[in-house]
């Protein structure tokens, strides 16, 4: 059912923000000669995909979470995407190629063994990752693996229909 759900929202919303993602590839264009990014990360049953993001940092920086990127490798643009989370939009086609959900844990690059190791010993690998999800809700980061991994276990335990538009509506809404 989730699945199905996932299906019918992304194909909705890549179409209602193609104007937008157009907008955003073209402005992207002239700030980095690349404006799609592509990293392996860590899906369901700690499987590789390619994420696909708007890219926000210079070209050829190090793949590394986040909170671990010295702000100058963010560009102007990026930083412009990142305020609005703006550079996820691409991801609404790892939804829909069934890499990803819109509800999740969010999928960890493959160098975070320490992520890894506690979301594996928890069962967080036996879903998809999503784009949004309780962690992202309560503002938990890759910064704090362990919690990370508590708060997506909890996440996934307590998950049904309700949870699913509810953790949607608070990324967009800011509710919780």
């Amino acid at each position: 059912m989730i699945r199905f759900i996932d299906i019918c929202i992304s194909i909705i919303c890549i179409i209602i923000f193609s104007p937008l993602l157009t907008v955003l590839f073209l402005f992207g264009l002239f700030d980095s000669s690349s404006p799609l990014f592509f990293q392996l990360r860590l899906g369901r049953n700690k499987k590789k995909f390619r994420i696909i993001k708007f890219r926000s940092m210079l070209i050829n920086t190090e793949s590394l979470p986040t909170h671990l990127i010295d702000a100058r490798y963010v560009t102007k643009y990026g930083r412009f995407l990142r305020k609005y989370k703006l550079d996820e939009l691409p991801q609404l086609f790892n939804v829909l190629s069934g890499s990803m959900s819109l509800v999740g844990p969010r999928p960890n690059l493959l160098n975070q063994l320490e992520l890894t190791s506690e979301r594996e010993m928890l069962g967080v690998y036996k879903v998809r990752p999503g784009i949004t999800g309780l962690a992202q809700i309560k503002k938990i980061d890759m910064s704090n693996p362990k919690l990370l991994a508590k708060t997506d276990c909890k996440m996934i335990k307590n998950f049904e229909i309700f949870t699913y538009f509810k953790l949607i509506f608070s990324t967009f809404f800011k509710l919780k």
